[in-house]
């Protein structure tokens, strides 16, 4: 009876989100941004570029940022503040590869909305019960607990009606991290293969995206984007919970899609 209890004095554990806000959601600093200073370019940004282990930072003509590539690593907004900062939120997860460059680049916004609305006709027999297959292509364990995170009480995904699943034959939604290495490709391809129509596939991580810190040694692997089609992005180094979570109600249409210059 003692687990009675202990459920009795801590309450209600379980998020809102995303039918109610969440402090941990809005306030989690998941990215980084570009910050508009106004001013040319300093010294400090190439240091900064310079300094990127993923170069995922680009400092001419104006400096933009790679979400794809950063692992959140923190150098740029020490050696360049009046440029880089922390920014809060977790709705980090994008539905184009483009869209997560931020900076000075053009806005893409018509574009993501017509990937979004093609996406929502895909899915829209999808409905109260979706089920995952997770697959490792070679990741190095961060994301994975991550992702377990999903099912515990904090977050409860399976009260959204989202199930993780050991078989591709009943999934809807391949959710992949890793960088895609040589071992993995078939594997990869098979899954998505096996999968009945319609499918998702959600590319989770920085290394998952592009190979991270980890992509384009021996092994192989610079993202999976190169052997499966992906629908949409979760960066992170590795990605929060909130924001799988996120990329998860983005892909099925179920959130409201985050404005693309918002971060810009």
């Amino acid at each position: 009876m003692a687990w009675v209890f202990k459920g009795l004095r801590n309450g209600i554990v379980t998020t809102p989100w995303p039918k109610g806000s969440d402090q941990y959601f809005d306030e989690f600093a998941a990215a980084v941004r570009v910050l508009d200073s106004g001013s040319a370019v300093p010294d400090a940004v190439a240091e900064a570029a310079a300094a990127c282990p993923t170069d995922a930072i680009a400092a001419d003509p104006r400096p933009r940022l790679d979400r794809g590539r950063c692992i959140l690593c923190g150098r740029c907004v020490r050696l360049a503040p009046d440029w880089f900062a922390w920014e809060p939120g977790c709705g980090t997860a994008e539905l184009a590869r483009s869209a997560l460059v931020v900076g000075d680049v053009e806005e893409t916004d018509e574009a993501l909305a017509q990937l979004r609305d093609k996406l929502a006709r895909r899915v829209r027999r999808l409905r109260r019960s979706v089920h995952i297959r997770h697959v490792d292509a070679g990741s190095n364990g961060s994301d994975e607990w991550e992702i377990q995170a999903l099912t515990n009480p904090v977050y409860g995904v399976h009260r959204l009606g989202i199930f993780f699943t050991a078989s591709p034959r009943h999934a809807d939604i391949l959710l992949a991290t890793g960088i895609g290495v040589a071992g993995m490709v078939e594997p990869l391809r098979r899954t998505l293969e096996a999968m009945p129509e319609p499918t998702v596939v959600i590319a989770v991580g920085t290394d998952a995206i592009s190979g991270g810190i980890l992509g384009g040694g021996y092994i192989g692997g610079t993202g999976i984007s190169e052997h499966v089609p992906v629908d949409v992005w979760v960066p992170g180094a590795p990605a929060s919970p909130f924001s799988v979570l996120h990329g998860i109600l983005l892909a099925l249409n179920r959130v409201p899609a985050r404005r693309v210059g918002s971060a810009r």
